[in-house]
């Protein structure tokens, strides 16, 4: 079987901390961030939590694609930090979107 047209798109991400680092009990610093480009992650500052990435890959993906207007994952931007003592915030954007194509990818 061949496909005419494999291609799909996912968005780039950018992920950044935001928050009053007066409430923060971890090691969180405002404005640090990494991107999301594909399947790559891009740290942009020498350090990201390792705590809060592995409570964030499991969204990583979902925000990549392509949702519907209503749904959560389209209007939530913000994810809190996994420590329940600490009001860290992770701000996920979507930035802009990138074609792939399956046979290339897979």
């Amino acid at each position: 079987m061949t496909m005419t047209n494999d291609n799909f798109e996912l968005y780039n991400l950018e992920i950044s901390v935001v928050g009053d680092p007066a409430t923060f009990v971890c090691s969180h610093v405002p404005g640090i961030a990494m991107r999301v480009e594909g399947e790559n992650l891009i740290f942009v500052q020498d350090r990201f939590s390792l705590y809060a990435l592995a409570a964030l890959l499991p969204l990583i993906p979902v925000k990549q694609r392509p949702t519907h207007k209503n749904d959560w994952i389209t209007s939530d931007e913000n994810i809190a930090c996994p420590d329940p003592h600490c009001k860290a915030l992770f701000k996920i954007s979507r930035t802009d979107k990138k074609t792939f194509s399956h046979a290339e990818t897979t």
